[in-house]
């Protein structure tokens, strides 16, 4: 099969979207299929080189990465050229099928939703959209795109709801992020008894929450006391981090907080060796790749309420999902005092294998694309193509 991913975000941007897409692609490729990754994303101009057939970008066997904006002088996901040389791209490819990775501000996916009309289209939304919801309407009142014979997906049922809401009466399916849970299992370390480490892996970024997550490591080294020897590592980069740095050195937690950046998967695995627990402060978290990610490491997995987190985290099980930023910092106060509590649950994350790994998320990939494949050809002549150009 000749599949086409069209996302707004690739590599080397760091975030779940860009490596879920690329494992998929990956995966995908491995299995036999001819895989692109069609993106607007373009890399810094130090990486960028002439793609030439498969090998991803410079090599290495994996998809093949089609980045029309790289060419082009305004290079950056918005502009308007890349976005429609994207969407021209994928339908001139002859693909089978376009898997589109869709989320609030992704303008190359939403030209590519109007590919259904052409080609068979699953779309899969990322995010959480509920605040955009009037957005997507008015869009929709433009180009009519949820009445095209997509198939609608979201990365799980809380992402899911308002993209029901946007597109009904037509259905909307669970597609999650897939994961390699064996390759997550790690080994702890043996712990020092007077010492407990709190990481946390996200894109220093405003919807990530970082700086709330500070205001949340504060509260709980207050409540437990210098004796406790709360430290915390950050893993990630993004546009938050020089203002992180000034909070940190402002509030005096330099010596207790590391911001060792962006770390490679390897490293991942080898701090959660010697981690306590996992903090996503995120609210708009449709997903959380990087705290399924932990929690197969074994490690109690603390986040709030409102995302996607929680249908992999049983609160009180395997973590804690709380209702506030407070309740947050009760969590990890009550963890970080209780070592059998800690121990409890990091034998339940080991035992129970998360519901999401990668053979069943293929299997419901290409059933999805099965459907879309015959959504199409049941579809009536003159679909509304023409009103988005």
């Amino acid at each position: 099969m000749r599949i086409a991913h069209l996302t707004d975000y690739y590599l080397p941007r760091l975030g779940g979207v860009e490596m879920h897409v690329h494992d998929l692609a990956t995966r995908q490729q491995e299995a036999g299929h001819d895989v692109t990754v069609i993106t607007s994303s373009a890399r810094p101009a130090g990486l960028r080189r002439q793609e030439q057939g498969h090998g991803g970008d410079g090599g290495g066997g994996g998809p093949r990465v089609l980045r029309p904006t790289e060419r082009m002088a305004f290079a950056t996901t918005l502009n308007p050229g890349g976005i429609m040389a994207g969407r021209r791209l994928a339908r001139q490819g002859k693909y089978d099928v376009v898997h589109v990775h869709a989320g609030p501000f992704t303008p190359l996916a939403v030209a590519g939703a109007t590919l259904a009309a052409q080609i068979p289209t699953v779309v899969t939304v990322h995010s959480l959209i509920s605040y955009m919801e009037p957005a997507f309407r008015v869009l929709d009142a433009a180009t009519g795109w949820s009445a095209l014979p997509a198939v609608w997906t979201a990365v799980s049922d809380t992402a899911a709801e308002p993209v029901r809401r946007l597109v009904s009466p037509a259905p909307v399916f669970v597609l999650p992020n897939g994961i390699d849970a064996d390759a997550w299992r790690v080994e702890p370390l043996p712990r020092t008894p007077d010492q407990v480490l709190v990481v946390a892996v996200m894109r220093l970024a405003p919807r990530k929450r970082p700086h709330h997550l500070l205001r949340v490591l504060r509260r709980a080294r207050a409540a437990l006391g210098p004796s406790a020897g709360l430290r915390a590592v950050i893993v990630g980069d993004g546009p938050e981090r020089r203002s992180i740095e000034r909070y940190l050195r402002r509030h005096a937690m330099t010596d207790w907080v590391d911001l060792p950046g962006r770390l490679e998967r390897d490293r991942i695995r080898a701090l959660f060796r010697r981690a306590d627990m996992f903090v996503a402060p995120a609210v708009l978290e449709s997903f959380g790749i990087a705290a399924l990610e932990a929690r197969c490491a074994g490690l109690p997995v603390i986040a709030r309420t409102e995302g996607g987190i929680g249908e992999f985290v049983t609160d009180g099980q395997d973590g804690y999902l709380a209702a506030s930023d407070a309740a947050m910092a009760e969590a990890i106060v009550r963890l970080a005092s209780d070592e059998p509590l800690r121990a409890r649950m990091t034998a339940r994350a080991r035992a129970v294998q998360p519901p999401v790994t990668w053979p069943g998320v293929l299997r419901r990939t290409e059933d999805l694309y099965g459907l879309a494949v015959e959504r199409l050809e049941r579809a009536p002549e003159g679909p509304p193509e023409g009103r988005v150009g």
